[in-house]
């Protein structure tokens, strides 16, 4: 799951709107956004992302927030290591073959460390 999915979906379930619903009101099929909120499909477009900030009735701090979430939220990142000194290469490879064997906390830590402190379920 991606941040902006996870996010798109907790807005979904506190409204008590059903995947279908929200599908059909923003006039996608039910697959798709399905494949969004799991973080399946690469992160959406500007222009879709205000259509869901207007559908949840989002103030503009909200607005913010949603956009960055799917600014950080393509499933498949690709980090540019070329020209950075060769441990920033070592840590990119290293973090790409080891990410899955990370618990919460020590990605918690890492977060806080890059400046991202927001641990919303």
């Amino acid at each position: 799951m991606t941040p902006f999915g996870h996010h798109i979906r907790k807005l979904r379930r506190e409204r008590k709107i059903t995947l279908k619903k929200m599908a059909l009101d923003l006039q996608v099929s039910p697959p798709y956004l399905s494949a969004l909120e799991h973080g399946k499909r690469g992160r959406p477009g500007p222009g879709f992302v205000m259509q869901i900030a207007n559908y949840f009735d989002l103030i503009w701090d909200e607005v913010d927030e949603i956009k960055e979430l799917a600014n950080v939220s393509h499933p498949r990142v690709p980090i540019e290591t070329a020209g950075l000194h060769y441990r920033a290469t070592l840590l990119a490879n290293l973090l790409a073959r080891h990410i899955h064997e990370l618990d919460l906390e020590n990605i918690d830590a890492m977060l806080i460390e890059m400046g991202f402190d927001d641990k919303t379920p």
